[in-house]
């Protein structure tokens, strides 16, 4: 509990620190409000457009929740099919890799060509941003079990599957959750790109006509709803695979 109220104190902290700072940049250089809103403008915004907000943002936190979901899953079997075969892995790993060249924002023009302007689009780009930190991590995880539990295993003449059921994954969880983690946190930016790119709501929806209409202070507000996403989304993962792998952590 008293940790809890140690780390809500610190976001508080660094909270006002920020807001402080961006007060003060604006008093100092003295830039038009159209450009450049203040925090107080920016709360007004939050609390006048509410129930626009919330509407956009609930189709935007589907999408992010959808595109991790699916992300990870295919994540997870693409590693597992990479440590499991080895000539799937010498075909599909420079695939793999040759793919991560192509920048994914590229692609969103055509995944909104191809799946539409509805939801579908917009989790598969989300999906897609996923999907590279997932599969690496694990895969990276899974290569680096301890030789010394597989020769165990090999002694004890134990079947392939069940030393990547038992062993091999187990000892791959905490890599996992590094790339969970890193997915968690860039999980919004495919979301918002798809919907830049071609969409009739969302945040990224909300924030291109904002500021069409110089809607700046709405802009702003728009990005402290994703923000707060990211920082909740984060934390709450983090905390699950902090418990998930507590083993890991005990020294």
């Amino acid at each position: 509990m008293k940790l809890v109220r140690m780390k809500l104190f610190r976001m508080i902290v660094i909270s006002a620190a920020l807001l402080g700072l961006w007060q003060l940049i604006i008093l100092i250089s003295g830039v038009p409000y159209y450009i450049l809103p203040t925090p107080f403008a920016v709360l007004l915004s939050l609390r006048d457009n509410y129930e626009i907000l919330i509407d956009h943002a609930a189709i935007t936190f589907f999408e992010i929740i959808m595109g991790m979901i699916i992300g990870s899953i295919f994540g997870c079997v693409s590693a597992l099919i990479l440590i499991s075969f080895k000539s799937a892995r010498q075909w599909l790993l420079p695939i793999f890799i040759i793919s991560q060249a192509i920048p994914v924002f590229a692609l969103a023009p055509l995944l909104v060509v191809w799946l539409g302007y509805g939801l579908s689009s917009k989790i598969a780009m989300a999906s897609l941003i996923i999907y590279f930190p997932v599969t690496a991590s694990f895969y990276d995880g899974l290569q680096q079990t301890r030789k010394g539990w597989l020769d165990l295993a090999f002694v004890m003449r134990a079947k392939k599957n069940t030393i990547i059921q038992y062993i091999q994954i187990p000892a791959a969880l905490p890599a996992l959750s590094s790339g969970l983690r890193v997915a968690a946190a860039v999980a919004p930016i495919g979301a918002i790109v798809g919907e830049w790119v071609g969409s009739s709501q969302g945040l990224g929806f909300l924030m291109l006509h904002a500021n069409a209409r110089m809607q700046i202070d709405l802009m702003f507000a728009a990005l402290l709803l994703l923000a707060i996403f990211a920082v909740c989304f984060y934390f709450i993962i983090d905390k699950s695979l902090r418990y998930a792998t507590a083993w890991h952590h005990i020294h």
